[in-house]
């Protein structure tokens, strides 16, 4: 704990960036169970409807993500994070007027409009982060995003839970809309440099020749880096399998306490979140902050994830269902840390938000395919075989964890270790 302190301490700019990510988390788990109730509720209980709304989360940042990290690349980077928290501000105030079934269209419009702001900011955040710390302070701070990602699921999800149950849903999205502002309060007292702060010159011509060209302009530079390739793909190998959409049908289903989904879904959270944090914190004993030393750690994130869903599978009550979100959550907050930090050492600056943002776009890709599988299969089975379902989930999640087993000796053998200064 002493060394985040230091972290914090020695960069108040970072401090912000980083109070502005806690305030923004903990407003979308009040979001993201809130929400998940509600269509459950409003659908009656439909597999697809639930599918339906986690799609909304991922399908518009996808299509939008590639074109985003050109702009990221091109424009201010501060501004462009405060007008997306500004904006999904304002669309989560929106999600109050759906109060009932029949504008359950509108929850899923608002979700994806929200989410298509959002594909502005994470990236966006990623590809700031390099210059307002030392090359060494990476991996730190990328452990720690992810232990306050995981955190704020954790709190988030049960004070959400505990809001909607008491309080109800125009509280919690109030709550949600709120913090938003204050990560924009915050963002706008961040000190940034010009010259990495807007990393792309503007090309000539019109709007849309640029933003193709800029878009072109990263493709080729992918093309030449091979594994860089094969990092942008961990994210979607840890998508595979849609693990929100089982813990909903869980929490209502399986393991709901009478008429309540809320408490259940949120103890459901919580584990993932614990999880979460425990991950890299537990791997970073072994990580020495190389790209080829984290390469090597990014199997063992896959193992976990393997095991989690297989032990997800059997889970015949509440608490070992725990045990297995935690398991799972592991390996996912392990794959994801360290492939942002790779990224963040070996990409020239100017490339950051194109490479943020396709690495955000294959993880989508690949969520909204699990989804729809998912919901199709638990429509298709019945909720009485979900656990069979879960089952096919855990064969899946081999074969990222197979594919990168081969892939990084090649890698060593073929690519030279280079980081960015």
């Amino acid at each position: 704990m002493k060394a985040y302190w230091r972290l914090l301490r020695d960069n108040p700019d970072f401090a912000r960036l980083w109070l502005a990510q806690v305030v923004s988390l903990l407003g979308d788990w009040f979001n993201t169970i809130v929400l998940a109730v509600l269509v459950e509720a409003y659908s009656g209980g439909s597999g697809l409807a639930v599918s339906l709304f986690l799609l909304a989360r991922f399908v518009p940042p996808m299509l939008v993500g590639p074109w985003a990290g050109v702009l990221i690349d091109r424009l201010d980077r501060k501004r462009l994070l405060i007008l997306s928290d500004v904006l999904r501000a304002v669309v989560v105030l929106l999600l109050l007027l759906a109060d009932g079934p029949q504008l359950l269209w509108l929850v899923y419009l608002l979700t994806a409009l929200q989410f298509t702001l959002s594909a502005f900011f994470e990236p966006g955040r990623n590809a700031l982060l390099p210059s307002l710390l030392p090359r060494e302070g990476l991996v730190l701070a990328n452990t720690l995003g992810s232990i306050t990602w995981s955190a704020m699921l954790a709190g988030g999800a049960i004070a959400g839970g505990l809001v909607a149950a008491q309080l109800g849903t125009q509280a919690a999205l109030l709550i949600d809309s709120m913090t938003f502002l204050v990560s924009a309060l915050l963002i706008v007292g961040i000190r940034t440099n010009t010259g990495t702060n807007r990393a792309e010159p503007a090309a000539s011509g019109s709007s849309t020749t640029q933003n193709a060209q800029g878009l072109r302009e990263g493709l080729r530079f992918l093309r030449h880096a091979p594994a860089t390739l094969a990092v942008l793909l961990v994210k979607a190998g840890i998508s595979l399998g849609s693990i929100d959409a089982v813990m909903i049908i869980y929490a209502s289903r399986l393991f709901n306490f009478g008429e309540d989904s809320s408490t259940p879904l949120s103890i459901m959270y919580a584990a993932f979140g614990i999880g979460a944090v425990s991950g890299p914190v537990v791997l970073n004993r072994f990580n020495d902050g190389s790209v080829l030393v984290m390469r090597r750690l990014i199997r063992y994130g896959f193992l976990l994830m393997s095991v989690g869903w297989l032990t997800l599978a059997g889970a015949g009550t509440l608490p070992l269902v725990a045990v297995a979100l935690t398991l799972r959550a592991m390996g996912t907050s392990v794959c994801w840390t360290y492939s942002s930090v790779i990224i963040q050492k070996s990409v020239p600056d100017r490339f950051l938000g194109r490479m943020f943002s396709l690495d955000m776009a294959s993880f989508q890709f690949a969520g909204a395919f699990s989804i729809l599988l998912t919901g199709f299969l638990i429509d298709y089975f019945g909720v009485a075989r979900v656990r069979d379902v879960v089952l096919l989930m855990a064969g899946i999640s081999t074969v990222p964890l197979t594919l990168w087993t081969l892939v990084v000796p090649r890698l060593e053998a073929r690519v030279p270790e280079v980081e960015i200064d």
